[in-house]
């Protein structure tokens, strides 16, 4: 790799960030000769986490995590140092974090009568287990732009199994085969242990806190640029001897058009597609304005660039379908202890070891998860924050008479504390800041294979993606692992980097595992 080229990163999310660290970790590129490119006004991307006491704290989402996958994110973090802790890596941190607060989940499934659902067996049928079992050994080709319904019978989506795996990963009936399958494979670990997530790791704070400030941090301290408030629009190319080639990027910064000079020898590396694209905030008095893919930019240079070109994949097969991909989320900011002390009093777990409570018979699908606290650094000791999801938003609550969608954060902690039958005095002060995200599990949507283009294109020459819509073999989506992994492809590919990149641990071929799995779908 010439030491002179440059490298343009567009988008600044968590594969953008590592591919740069990469970059300068194992390709040996100045960071200078890096600029990241994002059009918002913050990095990190979906990995977010914002606010404060008085208007309240914000996460879109939270990814779980695991050492005994997750292998390139470890990898990366292993050489990126805490910000809180001097002398110990990102790695080291977490590790210490999760011996000291071990996930074990007294309280997975809570019925309409307020009580925990017994979930040491399944609840599987033969006939769930026959399909299961026939689904896991498909082949991709066979199983190709297949729904989950059509492998698994009706029952199946009645199964204890299915309320706790679909709620763990956010799978839907009608999202891909390929995915699910590819699930049951990676996290083939956590299926004995899946009622008790025993397996998952949690971060100290929420993810952008935790991950994306000491990452970006270190990629500062490197001379990596980091341009905010840039939106690239389009790209210059030309083909040259059958070869793909970016010649300029076309950039929007404070109403200003600008054209950045891509020479021969740079790199551009694209976050192609965003599953929090669109996204939207409401309040305790208003719902999340529903955007459409009209109020959408994460998108559109994918588009562009796929017209045309089988290779670099196809974006419709993920977007086209709000009404399959969407779901709502909401943070929660107390100052009282009063509806923690119950939720430990109820589930026997304290903050932090608990993982999801999801309510079974709830017709909007609702969990809630307390993390340990402080969540956020700059969280006060008197304050508490927790998150929640509902897979179903459009339909109408048990105890809210509209859809999760048309409610404000004071209907959402109303339905909630429905299900939990607690008084509704006990969150008068709370701040439930809802937020719609219409991609969230486009993702998971079914595809053909050649729907995701590779991390480094057939015939491109200097242009990578980096993204949760690349097709990376037997890896899962919807982790902060394919990213990292996507990026850490995509460098060593494009910079000619003579180092391995750690292998998918192959649990599912492990007899041990396999024997386990089998003993707990006979439960």
């Amino acid at each position: 790799m010439n030491t002179q080229s440059k490298a343009y990163l567009v988008g600044g999310g968590i594969g953008s960030l590592a591919a740069a660290a990469f970059m300068i970790r194992d390709g040996s590129l100045p960071g200078g000769n890096i600029s990241i490119l994002e059009a918002t006004p913050i990095l990190g991307g979906s990995l977010d986490g914002a606010g404060d006491p008085a208007g309240g704290y914000s996460l879109r989402g939270g990814r779980m995590l695991t050492t005994d996958n997750y292998e390139c994110t470890w990898d990366l973090y292993k050489s990126i140092p805490s910000l809180d802790n001097p002398g110990k890596t990102v790695f080291d941190e977490t590790v210490e974090f999760n011996e000291k607060h071990k996930a074990h989940s007294l309280a997975r499934l809570v019925n309409s009568r307020r009580a925990k659902v017994p979930v040491t067996s399944m609840g599987f049928s033969m006939r769930d287990r026959i399909e299961l079992l026939k689904l896991s050994n498909a082949d991709e080709v066979a199983l190709g732009a297949s729904c989950i319904t059509d492998w698994l019978s009706p029952g199946f989506f009645k199964t204890e199994f299915w309320y706790i795996w679909s709620t763990t990963f956010a799978f839907q009936p009608w999202h891909s085969a390929v995915e699910f399958k590819r699930y049951l494979h990676r996290f083939m670990l956590e299926f004995p242990r899946i009622e008790t997530l025993a397996g998952i790791k949690r971060t100290i704070y929420n993810q952008y806190d935790s991950l994306v400030l000491p990452l970006q941090s270190w990629l500062k301290a490197q001379g990596v640029r980091l341009v905010t408030d840039c939106r690239v629009t389009d790209f210059d190319q030309k083909t040259e001897d059958g070869k793909f080639i970016v010649t300029g990027i076309h950039c929007l910064r404070q109403d200003v058009n600008e054209v950045i000079a891509v020479h021969d020898g740079d790199l551009v590396f694209l976050q192609n597609g965003s599953m929090t694209d669109a996204s939207s905030q409401g309040s305790m008095t208003d719902p999340p304005r529903k955007l459409t893919k009209a109020d959408s930019g994460g998108w559109t240079l994918w588009e562009k660039l796929a017209e045309g070109r089988p290779q670099f994949g196809n974006p419709a097969a993920f977007s086209n379908c709000i009404a399959q991909s969407c779901w709502e989320s909401f943070t929660v900011t107390l100052k009282n202890p009063a509806f923690f002390d119950k939720m430990i009093q109820f589930t026997g777990n304290e903050p932090g070891t608990g993982g999801l409570v999801t309510f079974k018979d709830s017709n909007w699908q609702m969990s809630v998860v307390l993390a340990h606290q402080p969540h956020f650094p700059n969280q006060p000791a008197n304050v508490q924050v927790f998150w929640g999801y509902s897979l179903f938003p459009d339909r109408v609550g048990n105890f809210v008479p509209k859809p999760m969608a048309d409610c404000n954060g004071a209907e959402i902690l109303h339905e909630l504390c429905g299900h939990l039958r607690f008084d509704q005095e006990i969150v008068e002060s709370a701040n439930c800041i809802p937020c719609r995200m219409p991609y969230i599990t486009s993702m998971f949507m079914p595809r053909m294979r050649n729907d995701r283009p590779l991390p480094v294109p057939r015939g491109s020459k200097n242009l990578a993606f980096i993204s949760q819509f690349v097709e990376i073999s037997d890896d899962t989506v919807f982790t902060v692992e394919y990213s990292v992994r996507a990026a850490q492809m995509a460098v060593y590919e494009l910079l000619g980097i003579d180092r391995k990149i750690p292998p998918i641990t192959p649990h599912d071929k492990s007899l041990r595992v396999r024997f386990e799995a089998l003993l707990k779908a006979f439960k």
